[in-house]
């Protein structure tokens, strides 16, 4: 009598499904994800009691107390602020631009980094301030 030995196949677990969520995932998070842009200055804020903090100030512009100008980790000069922002604003049309002023800053520097932004096309732009205590 002969012995039947039956054909054992081997068990493969199919990882394409997964791998297809998986990318999909990363691609959902990479669209969805907002990069903010550092100043690239070392700034003391000023502090003030009504500091209200915002969600999607994404174009940030320094300005340290020696009143040298910062965007994008590098220094600027002024006449380069409206086409920074013109630049960032194409990017990100959401954005909303915050000035980090020095404490130490004049205001007459602060002033001219506006009128640049106001005449990028941009209306609202917030200044950056610390919270008492915090």
């Amino acid at each position: 009598m002969a012995r039947r030995h039956a054909k054992t196949e081997d068990v493969e677990i199919n990882i394409t499904p997964m791998l297809d969520i998986v990318f999909i995932m990363l691609i959902f998070f990479i669209v969805t994800t907002s990069f903010t842009k550092e100043t690239g200055a070392t700034i003391n804020k000023p502090v003030a009691d009504e500091a209200v903090a915002l969600r999607n100030g994404t174009i940030l512009i320094g300005i340290r107390s020696n009143d040298d100008i910062w965007m994008n980790k590098r220094l600027i000069e002024l006449r380069e602020v409206r086409s920074l922002v013109e630049r960032a604003k194409a990017e990100n049309p959401e954005g909303s631009v915050v000035i980090v002023a020095d404490k130490e800053s004049r205001i007459g520097v602060v002033t001219q980094v506006m009128d640049q932004v106001k005449m990028a096309g941009v209306q609202g732009i917030s200044i950056s301030a610390e919270v008492p205590g915090g």
